[in-house]
């Protein structure tokens, strides 16, 4: 992995409302949710909130999908796997 995927991911990850969505749509498993019920349960209004769901795709912590008219989120578990393989490659001089 390389270094910058690293920082783009901890940097999305550094911010209430995108750190909340990510830890939301983690809890809820592969199937995801629907743009506006995050927005919902996070209480953020949906034009903000979309902002923060691009960023955390950009750094490949979530993913989405199309489903007719709604737009699905879900955590990209690949993505969150490189990205703690990373934090965890040089702890402990490489044994985990």
């Amino acid at each position: 992995m390389k270094i910058t995927f690293a920082l783009s991911a901890l940097s999305a990850l550094a911010q209430e409302t995108r750190l909340a969505a990510f830890r939301l749509l983690v809890r809820q498993g592969p199937d995801g949710l629907a743009a506006g019920v995050i927005a919902r349960k996070l209480h953020v209004a949906p034009s903000t909130l979309s902002a923060h769901l691009a960023q955390l795709t950009r750094a490949r912590l979530i993913r989405s999908q199309r489903v007719q008219r709604q737009i699905i989120y879900s955590a990209d578990y690949a993505g969150i796997q490189r990205l703690l393989d990373f934090l965890m490659e040089d702890c402990c001089a490489g044994r985990s």
